[in-house]
């Protein structure tokens, strides 16, 4: 399949490893999903708290030790943020775009950049509505931004 805004085609990407629980994991299921809700609380995204239990851890995969991903951990317990956190990074990658063009008009590829990010926040929402992890009548604001980061 073609690659999104190019006509490049190409593998799709490396797999993930069989989902087999390491004979040296250190933790089990549930001291993992507490390690999940205490960094939530302390305000990290789940990439962030991917990659704190990776790096400080050792918990290569969330989802074989609990069966669970850490985004349905959050779920079940009520943490979750209102907006999906890959439509979050696409609108800050929109704002630093905009602001960009707004200060130099004939920067073309910057408008070609902003024209990108909606066009992939609007396949996102898409997707989402179609979900249900957001309302029905969910619409990008253009002119209030920066209220979807706070």
């Amino acid at each position: 399949m073609a690659r999104m805004h190019s006509r490049k085609r190409g593998n799709a990407g490396s797999s993930k490893p069989v989902k087999k629980v390491p004979t040296w994991a250190p933790y089990k299921g549930k001291e993992v999903e507490k390690l999940v809700l205490k960094y939530a609380k302390a305000g990290e995204s789940t990439s962030e708290i991917g990659m704190t239990l990776r790096d400080t851890y050792g918990i290569n995969n969330v989802k074989a030790l609990t069966d669970k991903t850490i985004t349905k951990i959050l779920n079940e317990n009520n943490i979750t943020k209102e907006l999906p956190e890959d439509l979050l990074n696409l609108i800050r990658k929109l704002i630093a775009v905009r602001t960009h063009y707004e200060k130099n008009k004939h920067d073309k590829t910057s408008l070609r950049g902003m024209q990108l990010a909606t066009s992939k926040i609007r396949r996102l929402t898409k997707y989402y509505r179609r979900s249900k992890r957001l309302p029905a009548d969910w619409k990008l604001n253009m002119n209030r931004l920066k209220m979807y980061l706070e």
